[in-house]
């Protein structure tokens, strides 16, 4: 892979950073942290080089002098909302969170249920939590909010919510997903604070849009891309132009509340230190592009994978057409079409040429593998067993499982468990591989291949199941699927 990010000095500037604007404010910093702490595969996609629990490791850096408070809207738990990457609820996140960061030293102080009015579901949640001797706070509904600014900092808006009690100088405020109120969660806090004669202040942790590259950035179209579903915008943060005329990136949510949040802060301390959105973030990731070319090329993949992302969830019934065309958009504005990802045009050339579902791999020296789907296999697993052949240099006729060992497996699914199809997923000629190796050299030197083929680009020329996706997500592929199934009602079968 082309490094395009030099992981380390970002630890090393953003710890720094974010310990100067702790000292600026004198007692007490709340930091909201947008988008994930860690897991932010996004990042390490856009950026080759970011690992993908650098905010993690930066915070590390902080331990002693940091607590965690993780936020949760109390609706989000009564509906069960479902985080869409990991397939949990948010309150069972909330609860991977705590030990994540308590299993790294990092000490997590409470939880925040915002939204709340009495929701049983945030009851028992609270009650689960309180049990374990977690502290958990309620805050609530404003009326008004985020307008009604007399309201709000009074005694009947921010004054309502239970004070978070805090032992360090850093409080990191973070959340299972969006819309859960971080930033509400630390204006509260300044408020309450300053009624106590506590120095604090509030700052914005959010790795995109980065602030100081171009507009139309690749990296930045990327981000709109991956947000297609919220409607985020990138735009240049006319605050920042008007104080210091320099143009600066931002997006449009923190734009269209900043003069909202400036009157809040006047509210509260009777001024407003920030002049601009882009004056309250402290990301220091456009400082640490290396090879902007490589992000580049980079962040343009990432846009065609979101847009089939984007394609896919039309077909399952999950998504609208307004994100695949504002992808589409996206893409114009890139320069950009989907015959710019090579695996998707070798896998749907081949399938144009046999008239069968296939796949294609690409491998980090560039060589593309292709496969089709058989009686025995499905394209994906033909695939991952072809591929991992080469980077064994084992010849192509060499059978790694024989039709004699997958023959059983096929019989099991079918008679036994109630499948449909009777062609191994990917996840079973790996256990198949495994097993062969016991008493093969061969299968045994394929299957020492795998980590190899992570950060590696395959596209599907049909829709895969669940079973195989994970999979392919787990082994680290970064995987494109064309939006229509093998058979029509196979978007009814897992497997």
């Amino acid at each position: 892979m082309r490094v395009g990010f030099d992981n380390e000095k970002y630890l090393q500037m953003q710890s720094e950073h974010i310990e100067e604007r702790i000292n600026k404010f004198g007692d007490k910093l709340y930091l909201e942290f947008g988008g994930k702490l860690f897991d932010d595969f996004h990042a390490s996609r856009v950026l080759p080089g970011f690992e993908p629990d650098s905010k993690l490791r930066m915070l590390m850096k902080l331990a002693d002098r940091a607590e965690i408070v993780i936020v949760i809207n109390a609706a989000d738990i009564e509906k069960n909302k479902v985080r869409g990457d990991l397939g949990i609820t948010y309150d069972v996140d909330v609860q991977r969170l705590m030990k994540e960061f308590e299993s790294r030293g990092l000490y997590v102080g409470s939880v925040v249920l915002t939204h709340y009015t009495g929701q049983a579901a945030a009851d028992a949640f609270k009650a689960k939590l309180e049990k374990k001797g977690v502290r958990v706070y309620l805050h609530y509904i404003i009326e008004g909010y985020p307008s009604n600014i007399n309201k709000i900092v009074s005694d009947e808006g921010f004054g309502k919510n239970e004070y978070i009690e805090t032992t360090r100088p850093l409080v990191v405020v973070t959340a299972p997903g969006p819309g859960s109120g971080k930033m509400a969660t630390c204006l509260s806090q300044l408020y309450h604070d300053n009624k106590r004669g506590i120095k604090s202040g509030y700052a914005k942790y959010e790795t995109f849009p980065i602030w100081n590259i171009p507009l139309k950035h690749p990296i930045n179209l990327a981000y709109e891309a991956a947000t297609a579903d919220l409607n985020d915008v990138n735009m240049i943060d006319p605050f920042h132009l008007e104080a210091y005329g320099v143009t600066t990136v931002n997006y449009n949510r923190d734009i269209e509340i900043f003069p909202v949040l400036s009157a809040i802060f006047e509210g509260i301390y009777g001024e407003c230190i920030y002049k601009s959105p882009t004056d309250m973030g402290v990301n220091m990731a456009g400082n640490c592009i290396i090879d902007d070319e490589a992000c580049c090329e980079a962040s343009n993949m990432e846009i065609i994978r979101r847009y089939y992302t984007a394609l896919n969830n039309v077909v399952n019934d999950k998504g609208s057409e307004n994100e695949v065309y504002k992808i589409e958009l996206l893409m114009k504005q890139a320069k950009i079409t989907t015959d710019d990802r090579k695996v998707t045009v070798a896998a749907n050339q081949r399938a144009e040429k046999l008239g069968v579902p296939t796949a294609a791999i690409e491998l980090q020296d560039g060589t593309i593998i292709t496969s089709k789907t058989s009686d025995l296999l499905g394209a994906s697993a033909a695939a991952i067993l072809n591929a991992l052949k080469v980077l064994a240099g084992i010849p192509h006729e060499v059978q790694l499982v024989s039709k004699e060992a997958i023959e059983p497996i096929q019989r099991l699914k079918i008679q036994y468990l109630g499948s449909h199809n009777p062609r191994l997923h990917t996840d079973e000629i790996l256990i198949a591989l495994s097993t062969t190796a016991a008493q093969d050299e061969k299968a045994k030197l394929a299957i020492e291949q795998l980590s190899k083929l992570k950060n590696c680009q395959a596209h599907s020329t049909v829709l895969l199941s669940s079973v195989d996706e994970q999979l392919l997500k787990k082994i680290g592929v970064q995987l494109t699927c064309s939006p229509k199934y093998e058979e029509e009602d196979r978007k009814y079968h897992r497997r």
